[in-house]
């Protein structure tokens, strides 16, 4: 079978991005300045909505990484590039939220914030994308 020939890197370039993307959930995490996961894990519903935002924001980039890479190292400097204008995404939205917004998802499970900074970081992901294919 001829159609098999290319998996190798196909799963060389999947694993690479679902890494990019698994990296940038984690550093995601860890410089927002509440625990997504712990809050997720408690039932809210912002922090949620928030984080898969962030997520699909990342995934996004990191596809078109990965399809328009000549190489496997090409696909992960674009990755990380991506990565790098989701991260600051994240923090131009909260400066936009103001500082009340942390304590609104946190205390009061408030969806409002959750949806802007999750719908602006999938608009930035396309964006992000689409750049990289120029």
């Amino acid at each position: 079978m001829t159609s098999l020939a290319t998996l190798p890197g196909f799963l060389t370039h999947f694993i690479a991005g679902i890494a990019l993307v698994w990296v940038g959930g984690w550093i995601y995490c860890r410089i927002t300045p509440q625990d997504e996961v712990a809050l997720i894990r408690q039932g809210n519903t912002a922090a949620a909505i928030a984080f898969t935002g962030a997520l699909i924001g990342l995934a996004i980039p990191v596809g078109a990484s990965v399809s328009n890479s000549a190489n496997l190292v090409d696909a992960a400097v674009w990755g990380l590039i991506a990565l790098i204008a989701q991260l600051g995404c994240f923090f131009g939205v909260t400066r936009m939220l103001g500082p009340g917004w942390r304590e609104a998802m946190e205390q009061r499970n408030e969806a409002a914030g959750a949806v802007v900074k999750g719908g602006v970081a999938i608009a930035v992901g396309i964006i992000n994308a689409a750049a990289m294919s120029s």
